[in-house]
């Protein structure tokens, strides 16, 4: 064994004109929650405590799209989804369509936990929580002032709204008459707000884990759920290797993302880097995404195919990273 490893992510695809401020919040954020999985670890916690631990923390702060910050529907209410794998016996919950659970990482380890399912929505998933008594609060927690503005544009705008959490792709104006340079399915789509939070994690006994969670993409139909919830695309651990991904939903879902780094691993048999290099430059069918990962030997990697991506890396011989760019 290589001893423990984390990472935490905070979303891939980064204005590169982003503001100094938002940087160096985003930074003391994945810093702080770095260093609680830090702590978790250096007492022995397990993988799987380690990343609900982490993730929870980053649905509580609003400053990325979960939890509390999520973004708005196209009916101007929050929908979350989260996803958690526990790799020693790929065990997994996931849940989608969440409006009143404070924290969806929890209640998705409660459905790998606590019932006979992988994966509940909507209705079924806010029954699920209220017999499970996890704490509730009304839809307006999750909404923020900045969310809301965001909707508005992207609203009234027939193009790219540009804000610091939208990637630029060479564009400097968002007049109406500017066609989209972001397509999803084919599609231009208006608003694609990338910052999903996630954290892998391999513990000091070699058993990796793996959670995501996110309010998915502003203006988004509702009902809509992305890669985020679904097991080997944007999550997945397994004996070897635990990733969560973050990114253009549909391109993380047509790829099967998470899983295909543990499926080069196990059958090309290429390391970890290796792997996420490979996926990254391989398996992303034209979309913008990132991942990080860890294996079950202590290495910790990270890839995105865009301008950035918000993460945060450690490993318990002393290696440590934050870093957008």
């Amino acid at each position: 064994m290589g001893g423990w490893a984390i990472a935490v992510h905070g979303g891939a695809g980064v204005d590169p004109n982003l503001p100094l401020q938002r940087q160096e919040e985003a930074k003391q954020l994945l810093t702080h929650c770095l260093n609680l999985g830090i702590s978790a670890l250096r007492s022995n916690a397990s993988a799987i405590d380690v990343v609900e631990l982490v993730v929870r923390e980053l649905e509580t702060d609003p400053l990325f799209n979960s939890g509390r910050g999520g973004v708005l529907t196209e009916k101007g209410t929050v929908e979350l989804e989260a996803s958690i794998m526990d790799g020693p016996n790929r065990r997994c919950g996931a849940v989608s369509g969440l409006t009143t659970v404070k924290n969806p990482i929890s209640l998705a380890r409660l459905v790998m936990e606590k019932s006979p399912h992988s994966y509940l929505a909507f209705d079924g998933a806010e029954d699920f929580a209220r017999k499970q008594g996890v704490e509730l609060v009304d839809n307006e927690y999750f909404i923020t002032p900045e969310n809301v503005g965001m909707l508005k544009l992207a609203k009234e705008a027939n193009t790219i709204v540009f804000d610091y959490r939208i990637p630029i792709v060479g564009h400097e104006t968002c007049g109406a008459d500017t066609e989209s340079p972001l397509q999803m399915n084919g599609l231009p789509i208006n608003v694609y707000a990338p910052e999903t939070v996630g954290c892998v994690v391999v513990d000091g006994e070699g058993r990796c884990a793996a959670a995501t969670s996110t309010g998915g993409l502003i203006n988004k139909k509702s009902g809509r759920i992305g890669d985020s919830p679904l097991i080997g695309a944007g999550t997945y651990a397994s004996n070897i290797c635990g990733v969560s991904c973050t990114g253009e939903g549909e391109a993380i879902i047509r790829s099967t993302l998470a899983r295909e780094v543990a499926a080069v691993m196990e059958y090309k048999g290429l390391g970890l880097h290796e792997a996420v290099n490979f996926v990254i430059k391989h398996r992303l069918d034209e979309g913008q995404a990132g991942l990080i990962a860890v294996s079950n030997t202590g290495e910790v990697a990270c890839g995105f195919n865009c301008n950035g991506m918000f993460r945060a890396l450690a490993t318990e011989d002393g290696f440590k990273e934050v870093n957008i760019w």
